[in-house]
């Protein structure tokens, strides 16, 4: 009964002989039989979900052969991203908070079922392709080495520097209605959590409908379709050294090998700038030239500017259609709403941004 106990309430994944997946413990993740897309079974009772594009019809479990590897989910029963914005309403203008300005909060992210199953895995790293979990209440970290992992209606309680990893040479990792945040201080920076998501692999990582809150720098990557999402209470920290790292809601430093879509979130940095606050969008040149990014209608608070826009050698940004909220600070960000900006910059556009009251947005010129 003691090792049933200690298996449940602990995951420990690792490549065994022939490259097969062997699973110790956590029926959460090792399980295929409590594996489920949604609409299926997982512990609780779903509450009504919110009128949007995701919201989706029951589909089947996860094979039930016990193997830990789930059979074949469609990937449309999982999620729609979002489709072409043409035929999107006029901007409203005026708007006192994001939801009255039609943007995410915390009524239209996160999980949407009532109950979820608590579960303590410490860093527990996934290694089968496939692996669907929904309906949990993580206290712990989701390392991912394997293609195609979804987390859905679910709840991370970080004590890592991350919630959700992708490592390098994987793909297909895709995060939905989950609420990420962190407890502080139980990083190896000592002071904070630093990424609710990183993507360290070149493949594009889907994150939609997420409430995200508790981590210095919030969504981390160079390629990846954000949509949907309310990043808040972004949490200054300090390293081993005594110094306050820099802060932001999104965070890219260039370089991406596909595309970096933006869109339709609610981001919000209310870090004061003396603990370190960049940006709610930080698009930085750190490791090669920001190119071929999206940052479309998205409501941006707080920072030292709400938007970094890309630097000098940036191309293909399109920034369009945003809202500056003055919650924070009167401009946006504590300087401005945006910095270098490269309106010379080939396919990058600028059009229809605005503060909250539909004053337009104009940058400076570099």
């Amino acid at each position: 009964m003691l090792l049933t106990a200690l298996l449940l309430f602990s995951l420990i994944t690792f490549t065994g002989l022939g490259g097969k997946a062997v699973c110790l413990g956590g029926a959460a993740l090792c399980d295929s039989r409590a594996i489920t897309a949604p609409g299926e079974g997982a512990g609780g009772a779903s509450r009504p979900a919110d009128p949007d594009p995701t919201a989706s019809p029951a589909a089947p479990t996860a094979s039930p052969s016990g193997s830990g590897s789930p059979g074949p989910v469609p990937s449309s029963s999982l999620s729609r991203s979002p489709g072409p914005r043409d035929a999107k309403p006029p901007a409203r203008r005026g708007c006192a908070s994001p939801r009255a300005c039609g943007y995410p909060d915390a009524s239209t992210t996160g999980p949407r079922m009532a109950t979820l199953t608590p579960q303590s895995t410490g860093n527990a790293s996934i290694r089968t392709d496939g692996t669907v979990i929904r309906g949990w209440d993580i206290t712990g970290s989701l390392d991912i080495y394997a293609n195609d992992v979804t987390v859905i209606d679910s709840r991370i309680t970080s004590t890592n520097w991350w919630g959700i990893n992708l490592r390098p040479g994987f793909k297909g990792l895709r995060i939905l209605h989950t609420e990420i945040n962190a407890v502080p201080g139980k990083g190896p920076n000592n002071g904070g959590s630093d990424y609710a998501v990183s993507n360290m692999s070149t493949s594009s990582v889907e994150v939609g409908h997420c409430d995200i809150s508790g981590f210095g720098d919030a969504l981390s990557m160079g390629q990846g379709n954000l949509h949907d999402n309310y990043v808040h209470g972004i949490v200054p920290y300090k390293n081993l050294d005594g110094v306050w790292q820099h802060t932001n809601a999104v965070i890219s430093n260039g370089g991406g090998q596909g595309k970096l879509i933006i869109r339709h979130n609610t981001l919000i940095n209310a870090t004061p700038v003396d603990q370190g606050a960049s940006a709610a969008v930080g698009l930085f040149a750190d490791a090669a030239p920001v190119t071929h990014t999206v940052v479309d209608d998205n409501w941006l608070a707080g920072g030292a500017y709400a938007l970094y826009a890309g630097g000098k050698d940036s191309s293909g940004i399109e920034v369009t259609d945003n809202v500056f909220s003055p919650e924070i600070y009167p401009s946006g960000g504590r300087y401005g709403a945006v910095a270098y900006w490269n309106a010379a910059g080939q396919g990058n556009i600028w059009r229809g941004n605005r503060m909250a009251d539909g004053t337009p947005v104009v940058p400076a010129p570099e």
